[in-house]
């Protein structure tokens, strides 16, 4: 097998290079059908596999082994065939025509007078790579991505098409936009585009308007079983997370789950819950809820204090403050009102039982990137609960998993150079340790974005990197050199290079960071295994 290299991204994955697009699908096929020992996901790109273990331990004895594994180059595997209709009118047309030395009307044909193959998924939930038959399209992506891509846009960036799934930030040259719906979850095949399916692309013949993004999926409606939780204020934003979901990478869906996984396995287990049950994730711990049936929660996380209330028919019991990292009764009728109190940014609450709602792809986590899962809380919803299983014991109080400053307020991040340290050297990585970088408002459970008083980081390599899949962790540097440190919501995959990985340990740290705070990234000693030649 032709593997150029493997590398370190983080602590639990590993990212593949491959000398050839048919070297990349032979060993994604082959690890579909085979998969290693702890892998949990894979993502095909260009030139890249991307592997996702449940352990280091596991990383590690991928690295030894994949050198090794036997992978037969097979004819590409047939798939459907899908008709794409198209109003030419992108904003990026001309420019494109500019590019290729084509006038618009031949960039048309050259669009249509070919068919594309899906070779890989990622970016988003249906957005599919498409690789033409000749290379009179291939243009660079635009130089200043745009904040609002919509959805049903037609466009080209290198030597692939695609269309964007739903409304996005992005980069490539729009050359035009359809109606159909790339992504529906009431579809059996959620994405009507999937690897190896071939797209015609047909000049539409009648006007046809930008798609909206898909309608969100209502909740379920399912009866409430045993009481539950009445939402009756929710805060900045609260949302349902679980540990996610897995499996789905080469689709374009990522894994989301709980931002802070300490906090929330912390949550789980105070009220006895099974690991990976949801909660519910609150943005700057300011939530009420009242209990349906009598309940038992407990709140991690963010520091808050947290009152109870009594039921407005009840004389007898008087108002009463409730323990944090601790579990707590919240009887029928009270209400249980949460208040920021200091350190951190998310709380978790979870309920003693199941929270009983229908899963999206296997999971009730809320992606906010990619839309997939449960919408937002809102004041007056009721999360119905069922009752857990004999034998599941309610937990102890145990100390927070909130992360400490050093005497200066700034917090330290271990990270692993890599997956692309190359494209910015030694310098670069020492500069990335040495100076403090600032958490911006501009953060979200996709990333946390980082400034600096101080010098931006440099590329010492020009040109762009092919598209990749991309890690929990990763500190991904655009071409303004300030990186963004990718949370829970991040993209499956990106273009810009990521100089280092914030091991898995750090990651529940880096989620309770608030805006203001200030960072420093220390470098694992386990950096030395970043790369190996295969």
């Amino acid at each position: 097998m032709s593997i150029r290299a493997i590398h370190r991204a983080g602590s639990h994955d590993l990212l593949i290079d491959l000398d050839s697009l048919d070297a990349v699908l032979a060993l994604n096929a082959a690890l579909e059908t085979s998969p290693l020992s702890g892998q949990r996901d894979l993502l095909a790109a260009a030139q890249t596999v991307l592997l996702k273990f449940d352990s280091a331990q596991s990383a590690e004895r991928a690295m030894a082994a994949l050198p090794e594994l036997e992978v037969a180059y097979a004819l590409h595997a047939a798939g459907k065939l899908v008709e794409v209709p198209v109003n030419y009118d992108g904003e990026d047309l001309a420019a494109v025509a500019g590019l290729t030395g084509l006038s618009t009307e031949a960039v048309i044909n050259a669009h249509t007078s070919q068919r594309w193959r899906a070779v890989f998924g990622g970016f988003a939930p249906g957005f599919a790579y498409l690789l033409g038959e000749n290379q009179d399209l291939h243009v660079p992506r635009r130089d200043s991505p745009r904040t609002k891509v919509p959805a049903g846009a037609v466009a080209l960036a290198g030597e692939y098409s695609a269309v964007y799934p739903r409304q996005s930030p992005g980069g490539w040259q729009l050359i035009g936009h359809t109606d159909l719906q790339m992504w529906d979850l009431q579809r059996e095949n959620p994405a009507l585009i999937r690897p190896q399916d071939t797209v015609q692309f047909v000049r539409a013949t009648r006007k046809i308007s930008v798609s909206q993004a898909p309608a969100a999926q209502d909740e379920a409606s399912g009866q409430a079983l045993a009481g539950g939780l009445r939402i009756i204020d929710a805060g900045l934003q609260s949302l349902l997370q679980d540990a996610g979901r897995i499996g789905y990478g080469n689709l374009g869906v990522g894994v989301a789950g709980a931002a802070d996984p300490a906090a929330f396995h912390q949550a789980n287990r105070l009220v006895g819950n099974q690991p990976g049950q949801a909660v519910i994730e609150n943005l700057g711990s300011r939530i009420t809820v009242e209990a349906e049936q009598d309940q038992v929660l407990a709140l991690t996380g963010a520091e808050a204090e947290l009152w109870i209330t009594p039921a407005e028919d009840d004389q007898v019991r008087t108002p009463r403050q409730a323990a944090a990292n601790a579990p707590f009764a919240l009887l029928h009728g009270e209400r249980l009102e949460v208040e920021p109190a200091g350190r951190g940014l998310r709380s978790y609450l979870a309920v003693r039982g199941t929270i009983e709602q229908e899963p999206v792809l296997g999971s009730l986590s809320t992606d906010t990137l990619s839309g997939v899962g449960p919408q937002p809380l809102q004041a007056g919803g009721l999360l119905p609960v069922n009752r857990p299983y004999l034998g599941h014991i309610v937990g102890n109080s145990e100390p927070s998993t909130l992360p400490v400053p050093d005497d200066n307020g700034v917090y330290t991040l271990r990270a692993m150079p890599g997956p692309r340290a190359d494209w910015f050297g030694q310098a670069g990585l020492d500069q990335l340790a040495a100076q403090i970088w600032d958490v911006t408002s501009e953060s979200n459970r996709v990333g946390v974005r980082l400034d600096t008083g101080q010098q931006p980081l440099q590329r010492v390599r020009s040109g762009e990197l092919a598209s990749e899949g991309v890690a929990r962790g990763s500190l991904q540097v655009p071409p303004s050199g300030l990186p963004v440190l990718f949370l829970a919501d991040h993209p499956v995959t990106g273009g810009y290079p990521v100089i280092a990985t914030v091991i898995a340990e750090d990651l529940s740290a880096a989620a309770q960071l608030p805006p203001g705070s200030r960072i420093r990234f220390e470098l694992h000693p386990a950096a030395s295994h970043a790369a190996s030649d295969a």
